[in-house]
This record gives structure tokens, C-alpha cells and sequence, in this order.
């Protein structure tokens, strides 16, 4: 193996003899903003465990309604704090499971260099004509946008600016292919490790929002499993929590 992080944890699995004789297969639902840091993990998550992930990104508001109805999600791994507090205390989740496996950072960023400066001023500079936010109603890194332009005065200027987004993920989308110039996402979207930023951001300041603490849980379907509460118990140890500040997260 070439990445030190799965040589890491495969260590460390044989150390602890956490590899199963029967591996299984666990069905996680993450967060957009999640994604990339979340796919690299499930590697090394293999590697120490023998269980397989098998991954389902989109936003934490659609995936709280898929759960409610039914769908066999068994692990969640959420843009915020609350909703697994909220499936919790509506039976959808194990209580005590919920835990904070990362606290998010809201950027402004365009595909552009230099247009977006390190203090934001752009927004109010006019000097763009759309921006990109991913749905305030089902994302939490939405929210965190909207409570920014209402925390500077801009909600009601920038009114007529704002293209909208399901997710985060549809946010860096409509930025990257230039439908919008600039938006609000996630600094793990554009900080890859062992890659140069591309275009230009402002990392918005955390006193302008809600913090972005991000819950997993272990829902429902996965009580029980030995395999989902492997990978609850794996994003706490060092080479797991090394992979996500990686990305520009600050351990929860």
C-alpha cells in the first residue's frame, strides 16, 4: 500500500486485532460537504477493518426525510449537529450515539483568481451576477450562508443574485462550471490535500454563523451491526481524524 494512511490503520487494526473473520457491508448517508474527505476514508476504513462502505452523498435535510420514511440508511453522517439529535429523540436513531466527528469551515470561493478577497468585500461590491448557496431549507451549510448575508446586511441586495442549490455539492457545481461567479461552500471542496487551491476564497468568519458541528450517528437499521459500530468507533482514532483535518475540519 502506497497511501500511509490505510498503512496506518491497517496497524493499528492488527494491533487492536480489529480485523473481523466475516466483513460485511455498512450503508452510509453523507453529507455533501463530506464527500471527497469521506470516500478516501472508506479506503482506509477497509484496510483496517475489512468492512466495505457503501456511500450515498446528498444534503442532511433530504436524507432526515428518507430516513423518517424508511430508507435503510445505517449510519448517518450529518452537516450539523441537530438532526441527529432529532432522529434520536424521534426513535429513528440509537440514543448516545451521536457524536461530533468534525466542525465544518463556510468559504466564499469562485472558480476566478482574485476575484474574491480575503475579507469578502466582494459581496457588496457588485461586482458579480450571481452567487451560489446551497438550499437553506434542507442544507446546513445553506443556513450558515443565509445567516452570513443577514449577519452583513446583504440578505435583501443580494436577494435577486442568489442561485440555489439542493446541496452544498450542486453550490461548488454551479460555481465550478460558471453558471454562478462566486458562492458559498464548503473549504473541503476546494482544499484538496497535495493540491493547489484553484481560483480565489474568503474563509468567512465563524463569529458570522451558527458553528458548523457535524454529528454522526448510528441509526436504526445499523443497531446491532457490528460493521456500523466499527465505523463510528474508527472516525475517532488518530489516522481517521488526520484524513479529515486534511480537508480543512477542526476535530470536533
Amino acid at each position: 500500500m502506497t497511501d500511509p494512511v490505510v498503512r496506518m490503520a491497517t496497524a493499528l487494526a492488527l494491533a487492536l486485532g480489529a480485523v473481523p473473520a466475516q466483513a460485511d457491508e455498512v450503508l452510509v448517508a453523507v453529507a455533501a460537504n463530506f464527500a471527497a474527505p469521506m470516500t478516501r476514508l472508506a479506503e482506509a476504513f477497509t484496510a483496517a477493518t475489512g468492512h466495505t462502505l457503501k456511500l450515498a452523498s446528498g444534503s442532511t435535510g433530504k436524507f432526515y426525510s428518507q430516513i423518517v420514511s424508511g430508507a435503510p440508511f445505517e449510519v448517518l453522517l450529518s452537516a450539523d449537529d441537530t438532526t441527529p439529535k432529532r432522529l434520536i429523540a424521534e426513535g429513528h436513531a440509537v440514543a448516545g450515539s451521536a457524536f461530533t466527528y468534525a466542525v465544518g469551515q463556510l468559504v466564499l470561493w469562485s472558480a476566478t483568481p482574485g476575484l474574491v478577497d480575503a475579507q469578502g468585500a466582494v459581496l457588496a461590491s457588485g461586482r458579480f451576477q450571481k452567487i451560489a448557496i446551497a438550499s437553506p431549507k434542507t442544507a446546513p451549510y445553506g443556513r450558515a450562508a443565509m445567516e452570513v448575508l443577514v449577519a452583513l446586511g446583504l440578505e435583501g441586495p443580494l436577494s435577486l443574485k442568489l442561485v440555489t442549490g439542493e446541496s452544498v455539492a450542486q453550490a461548488y457545481q454551479f460555481v465550478a462550471t460558471g453558471n454562478a461567479e462566486l458562492g458559498f461552500v464548503a473549504l473541503s471542496q476546494v482544499s484538496v490535500p497535495g493540491k493547489a487551491p484553484v481560483g480565489s476564497m474568503w474563509r468567512v468568519p465563524a463569529s458570522l454563523h451558527a458553528p458548523m458541528r457535524q454529528d454522526a450517528v448510528l441509526l436504526k437499521a445499523g443497531a446491532g451491526k457490528p460493521a456500523a459500530a466499527a465505523l463510528l468507533q474508527w472516525l475517532r482514532t488518530e489516522p481517521a481524524q488526520a484524513v479529515i483535518q486534511s480537508y480543512g475540519y477542526v476535530r470536533g
